[in-house]
């Protein structure tokens, strides 16, 4: 898989994708690395759907990142932003399609 890198982010863009996990209808969990061993991008990405009332919960986790690399917290901090935005929004077509 390749991606363009947001600027600065020290990522290659160049990436490898594992299924680590799969729970049908409930739960996927990916493993994405870096293929630039310089870099030190291995993270794990888990999505949860959990019934709850009348509707159901997402759960996102993505974890792996190393708090003290600024590469990787810039990188944390720019993937925070575009889960929030482009999830929710994805999430809003998806409901409005049904």
């Amino acid at each position: 898989m390749t991606a363009v890198p947001r600027p600065d982010p020290d990522l290659s863009g160049r990436v490898a994708a594992e299924v680590l996990a799969y729970e049908d209808e409930r739960m996927p969990r990916m493993r994405r690395a870096d293929r630039v061993p310089a870099n030190s991008a291995d993270w794990t990405i888990t999505w949860t759907l959990s019934e709850e009332g009348r509707g159901t919960r997402l759960f996102l986790v993505h974890e792996g990142f190393d708090p003290d690399d600024p590469a990787q917290a810039m990188a944390r901090k720019i993937m925070d932003g575009g889960w929030r935005s482009h999830v929710m929004r994805a999430r809003g077509q998806a409901l409005s399609e049904l």
